[in-house]
Formats: C-alpha cells, structure tokens, sequence
C-alpha cells in the first residue's frame, strides 16, 4: 500500500529547516519532540530513504529531503493563501491584498498610496511584506504575496508588469561636498569615493550596472546599509555617497544637508512597476490599487 503524503510532514520539515533543530520545531508546533521523531521516522520507512543525516549536533537534509522542503516550500503558502481567503469570504470580505517590496526606497513611495487605498476598500486586508523565501518573483509565483513592487521587472509566463511611475535615479552627495555644484557626475568621480548601497547583489545596483561597471570604474569603498535614514544620516554626515530616487532625495533635502547630483548627462531614468500573476489580473481590488498607484503617481 502507498504511503500518502500528508501536510503536516510538510509543515515539520518546513519548520526544522526554519528553526534549526528539532526541538525548536516542535516547539513552534506544539508538539513533543518524540512526537515529531515519530512521524519523521513513520514518513522515512513508508518511503524508503531518510530526509535528514547527522551533521554534528545538527540535521542536514538528504537530497530526498532537499526535494520535499522544496516541495513544502512551494504548496504551504498557496494553501495557506487559499484558507485565508476562504475565511476571509466567509467573513463578508473580499479577500486580501500582500504587497511584496523588492526595493527598499519603494516603501517610502508606497506609503502615501495605502491610507486612501484602505478607504476604497475596507473590506480588503493590506499587508506589507520585505522578505521573500526565493525572492520577488518567486514569492509572487508561488502565491507568498499577490502584487510585486519592483524596479527590475522580471518578465515571466504566466506574470504581468505594469510601469506605474517614472523617476531617475540619482547621486546624493552631502552639501558640502565637491560634486554638489555639479550639473552631473562622471564614473571617474567615484574611484576614490566610498559608495553607501542597500545589502543587494551588484547586479540588481543600478549605480554598478548603467553607471559605474560600463566605464570600467569601482568605489574606492563599498559599504552596504539596509536602512535609508540611516543611509541618508551617514552621507549628510560625509561619511560616503549613494544613489536614490531623486523623488526621495529631494524631499529627505528639505531636512538634511545632502544634494542630489545626476548620474552623467543623460541621467539613469527609471521606472516602479506593479507585477502581479495573469490569473489574477480581473480581480477588481488589485486592479484598483494599480489604478490609484498610477493615478497618485
């Protein structure tokens, strides 16, 4: 007789994987550690291979164990979201709305949209996520979040892209400083300078991939900051450069001593754009937050 699959073998093996060690899962479970050993083991005999060895003190997942965490990955939030929404129906309300941010500087342009948002649609729940198992897009693929706020469109099957604002991207330098009275800034000008970024990959900086990396230049220094007040304290403070939406820049200027400063003539424009899956594409609630982001814009 075939064993089946169940879904609290999933949530184990997502829970382990998550807190590091048996016992914690089982805390965060409510079980007994020689409860969650049982069924691990139960699981591991009816198919035939262990999911976990030892590693140490530690557990480190078989390659049976890789592809079932990966499957767990994948179908726990997607039932989740279906529950959520089932009860959220059966509560008289439309449903929710989980907006991914795959850029940090996003958040202080997502702001101003929410409050009116809410006021359209109160029966809709808004949450605001940061942090995404595989990233956005696939958070957005395997239904963690429902609407994508990204600067880098990904262009995928079964995903759609809206541009909703348009910005450029600029060099914020302090007051002070020796390009602050120039019309624009040449890569040259960065050699000797430290470069403040959010903690992403060079790849996804457009200060490296359409200013600095096509000339052949580098920072004298690269220092990484997840915060943007706290990135904007440092550069105010001479600390360092960075680049940000002039849209932001210009705003945090009223406050702070920095300048924002083009990146070479032609400038980096930019777009925000909403991504969304296709299948969702009529459901009238995301539908209008694209409208209001567009329309705000």
């Amino acid at each position: 007789m075939a064993y089946r699959l169940e879904r609290i073998h999933l949530i184990i093996l997502r829970e382990i994987e998550r807190r590091g060690s048996l016992t914690a899962a089982a805390q965060a479970l409510h079980l007994t550690q020689s409860a969650l050993s049982h069924t691990i083991r139960k699981l591991e005999e009816a198919v035939g291979t262990p999911l976990w060895q030892r590693d140490g003190r530690g557990l480190r997942l078989t390659q049976a164990g890789e592809y079932l965490q990966g499957v767990a990955q994948r179908l726990l939030p997607q039932l989740e979201h279906a529950e959520t929404r089932l009860r959220q129906y059966a509560d008289g309300g439309r449903g929710g709305l989980r907006i991914g941010m795959e850029c940090h500087p996003c958040h202080q342009w997502l702001l101003p949209l929410v409050a009116p948002y809410l006021a359209q649609w109160p029966s809709v729940d808004v949450d605001v996520r940061r942090r995404f198992q595989f990233g956005g897009i696939g958070a957005l693929i395997g239904h963690e979040i429902d609407l994508l706020v990204t600067p880098d469109p990904l262009f995928e099957r079964g995903l759609c892209f809206e541009p909703v604002f348009d910005y450029e991207q600029v060099l914020v330098v302090p007051a002070t400083h020796r390009l602050a009275g120039q019309a624009w800034a040449e890569p040259a000008q960065l050699a000797d300078e430290t470069l403040l970024t959010y903690p992403v990959a060079l790849d996804r900086l457009d200060i490296y991939t359409a200013f600095l990396l096509p000339a052949g230049v580098r920072p004298w220094r690269h220092q990484e900051v997840e915060d943007t007040d706290i990135m904007l304290e440092l550069v105010a403070a001479g600390r360092g450069v960075a680049a940000l939406p002039r849209w932001l820049v210009e705003r945090e200027a009223q406050r702070q001593a920095i300048v924002p400063v083009r990146l070479g003539k032609a400038g980096v424009p930019k777009q925000i754009h909403l991504g969304y899956r296709a299948g969702d594409a009529t459901l009238d609630y995301l539908r209008a937050f694209v409208e209001l982001a567009r329309a705000q814009a």
